[in-house]
């Protein structure tokens, strides 16, 4: 057997060099940045056809998770008060609409994390 072979650094790998004016490159390190990868990292991503996500899309589902969080945490301290005040300040069937729309909008979000970070429409 063969002793397994140690992974070279990449720079230690032969470059691509690539025919660029000064305005195309601007834009690819444009698009690098918006990644949150090194201007390599994008092209060999881009070329090797991986899927590549924007940082400001991570950024999204972050708050939209906290979103989330708040939404849940609202819908838990209005079925306390509910638990300790029933019947005082609202109906109870306007009370049980709102969970419900509570619930709905959790749903919403989660929708929209999913096309985020999963890309779907």
């Amino acid at each position: 057997m063969e002793p397994e072979q140690k992974a070279r650094p990449r720079r230690e790998l032969p470059p691509i060099k690539v025919w660029v004016s000064v305005e195309e490159r601007a834009a690819i390190q444009e698009r690098a940045d918006q990644t949150g990868l090194s201007l390599s990292a994008y092209l060999l991503a881009v070329g090797m056809n991986t899927p590549i996500r924007s940082v400001v899309d991570l950024t999204a589902v972050g708050d939209l998770a906290k979103v989330n969080g708040d939404l849940g945490r609202v819908a838990g301290l209005l079925k306390l008060w509910l638990a300790e005040k029933r019947g005082q300040g609202a109906r109870p069937i306007d009370v049980d609409a709102m969970m419900v729309e509570f619930r709905e909008l959790q749903g919403e979000v989660r929708l929209l994390m999913s096309k985020v970070v999963y890309g779907s429409s």
